[in-house]
């Protein structure tokens, strides 16, 4: 999730824990541990300049619900032996400072980029992907607790303020996979129409909202995308067609860098050639032909034959913001289209 999420959901558990007359205080530090894992970035960004190592190495080892309780409970006891209010409250701070730290790789686990929770073990990421890297509807109840909290300091109210804005933001979470589980289950049905019910596909919220989402589908030259609004569609979903150079995805497929993007996007890739280069584009963030990650991972020589190159990140025109008043008017309304059932996807 973006920091401000992270900074007021850290603020907020730790001050719902801490003492009232430690609830300033507790405000601040929560918020501090609730941003430090992104900090990750300060370690990794400066000994390498690969991005798909800085992609992949991004919520690794500072996401791991191994190493966070261990970093929370030195922490706790530095702070504790050198007294101050942490020592007043020991256990309080701990469980404070412990779900501060804890939630912010879990709430991440709830976008599609990837969060590495079992890290040093090596399962592909965790990406529940029901909410989007920036939801409103989620964060604004934080910053309405938060700010009460502060205002309040040790009334009683500051508490029912926190805990009511947890409360709406759990909720949402909860609201999200809900409405996770409808469109899957629509997805499901209509894929296995067009003769795709076991290819591996994925959902996602669309920007800003968990009313629209998106799905996609692999198939064996390419992969299928569509949406569904849970407002405004009752019919099936549609679902559009489109290529990947899958023959020279394999011929790399051994090369490090396209490994570990695989183990990462799960293989939602989609592969093309431009100015000789192989392009990998991650499709899970995005929408066609707008990727917010590309790699180029390999070149072409004159007899055809591919080998590796350092990745780069090729930059070309990007429209996605420009489809932002579109989205929102999707929300609401199903487009209307003529012809048969998943008419898109067979042409």
């Amino acid at each position: 999730m973006d920091s401000l999420t992270q900074i007021v959901l850290g603020a907020a558990v730790a001050a719902a824990v801490a003492p009232p007359r430690h609830r300033r205080a507790a405000l601040l530090a929560g918020a501090a541990l609730g941003t430090l894992p992104d900090l990750d970035v300060l370690l990794i960004n400066p000994f390498t300049d690969d991005p798909v190592a800085r992609m992949t190495w991004h919520r690794s080892f500072s996401h791991s619900l191994f190493v966070l309780p261990i970093l929370g409970t030195l922490l706790w006891a530095w702070l504790r032996s050198r007294g101050g209010r942490v020592a007043e409250a020991p256990r309080r701070w701990f469980w404070a400072m412990q779900l501060a730290l804890v939630t912010h790789p879990l709430l991440d686990a709830f976008t599609v980029y990837g969060t590495q929770l079992l890290w040093p073990l090596h399962p592909p990421p965790t990406m529940w992907s029901s909410v989007f890297i920036v939801d409103p509807l989620y964060t604004v109840w934080l910053i309405i607790g938060c700010a009460t909290a502060w205002w309040l300091r040790e009334r009683r109210g500051a508490q029912r303020a926190l805990v009511v804005a947890l409360v709406l933001s759990t909720g949402y979470l909860g609201w999200s996979l809900v409405a996770k589980s409808i469109v899957d289950r629509q997805a499901g049905r209509d894929l296995a129409a067009l003769g795709l019910a076991d290819a591996p596909r994925f959902s996602v919220p669309m920007p800003f909202n968990t009313l629209l989402w998106r799905v996609v589908a692999m198939t064996p030259d390419g992969f299928v995308e569509g949406e569904r609004s849970i407002v405004a569609d009752r019919g099936p979903m549609r679902f559009r067609r489109y290529r990947s150079d899958v023959e020279a995805l394999q011929a790399v497929s051994a090369l490090p860098a396209v490994r570990r993007l695989a183990w990462f996007n799960r293989g939602f890739m989609k592969a093309e050639v431009r100015d000789g280069r192989l392009v990998l584009s991650d499709l899970r963030m995005g929408a066609e032909p707008d990727y917010t990650f590309r790699f180029a991972v390999a070149r072409r020589d004159a007899r055809g034959r591919w080998s590796a190159v350092p990745p780069e990140q090729p930059q070309w025109p990007w429209e996605a913001t420009r489809r932002l008043p579109d989205m929102w008017h999707r929300i609401w309304a199903e487009p209307i289209v003529a012809g048969a059932r998943g008419a898109d996807a067979r042409q």
